[in-house]
């Protein structure tokens, strides 16, 4: 999850987060008892895709026979972790360069398999453990117009060298942070790259459409990222670090339901990509249907509920 994202979802604060409890997916179904026990907790941070994702999780879990509580929307690390952490929250679909940056502090390894061990060991004192990690990023990406890009054989960030201007315009934070404008020029030397300021994703695409600004950050699982009018640049150097979805699961849950539970959520992230992600998405934010209905359209495609 990008600091782009970030930016745009607002923390909620919720006074107990046995409070915040959403129900949805599978709820309105009985959950089959041969695998019952106490629910398993799943949660979600406060947009779009964490919210997908934990109802396609919650879901699959529920066409097991596994029982699920859901605490959709929480907010940010900083209010979720400590829940995490004291076993509250049992469940959450993590993304490995954010959960490193953002929740212990740390410099991610900047590869996907890396980030995951590295991420692995940090949960590890907390009693948190990882399953597999899928192909699906939900993580900064930089797009700009496709006649452009093809017009000057531009293919990655660094080949924006060849233009003699280039305006990268984002979040006021974009202009000090390394995965951002910083690294524009400190990672790739680009001597010919100025910052604009333009907060909200709308009137960003906008200017960048007008050609006022060159280049612009998006979320990769956002429309634009994916959309023909655009290119998204090859980050050739690693300024981003990799922001593969994971499942970040207490380990006293892993131990007493066993490879069942373990293989249920495997099977999930093994299909989740990018593209499915933006998909699932752009059903929510621009066709106004609820996560919990397109997550189970999307399960039962998959043939995994």
């Amino acid at each position: 999850m990008g600091w782009n994202r970030t930016l745009r979802t607002a923390v909620v604060v919720v006074a107990a987060l046995g409070l915040a409890a959403c129900g949805g997916g599978g709820g309105d179904k009985p959950a089959a008892q041969s695998k019952g026990g106490a629910p398993i907790v799943v949660a979600s941070f406060n947009f779009t895709d964490s919210q997908i994702l934990a109802e396609i999780y919650a879901q699959a879990l529920e066409a097991k026979g596994y029982p699920v509580t859901r605490k959709l929307n929480l907010g940010s690390r900083e209010l979720i972790y400590p829940s995490l952490k004291s076993g509250e929250l049992q469940f959450i679909p993590e993304y490995q360069g954010s959960a490193i940056t953002t929740g212990f502090g740390k410099e991610p390894v900047k590869d996907a398999q890396g980030e995951h061990e590295q991420l692995a060991k940090l949960f590890e004192p907390s009693g948190i453990s990882l399953l597999d990690f899928a192909a699906a990023e939900d993580k900064n990406t930089y797009i700009i117009k496709a006649d452009l890009a093809k017009s000057k054989g531009i293919t990655t960030i660094g080949d924006l060298k060849k233009l003699d201007k280039v305006v990268l315009a984002g979040g006021p934070e974009c202009e000090k942070r390394l995965t951002c404008f910083k690294g524009f020029t400190d990672v790739y030397k680009l001597t010919n790259a100025t910052f604009q300021t333009v907060q909200e994703i709308g009137p960003r695409v906008q200017q960048l459409e007008s050609g006022a600004v060159t280049v612009i950050p998006v979320d990769s699982v956002s429309p634009p990222a994916g959309d023909p009018k655009y290119v998204a640049l090859k980050d050739d150097l690693n300024m981003v670090p990799t922001e593969n979805v994971v499942p970040a699961v207490n380990k006293k849950v892993l131990d007493e339901r066993g490879a069942d539970f373990a293989n249920a959520v495997n099977a999930v992230s093994a299909k989740l990509t990018t593209d499915i992600m933006r998909e699932l998405n752009k059903h929510v934010d621009s066709e106004g249907e609820q996560a919990a209905d397109v997550a189970k359209d999307w399960l039962s495609q998959q043939g995994l509920a």
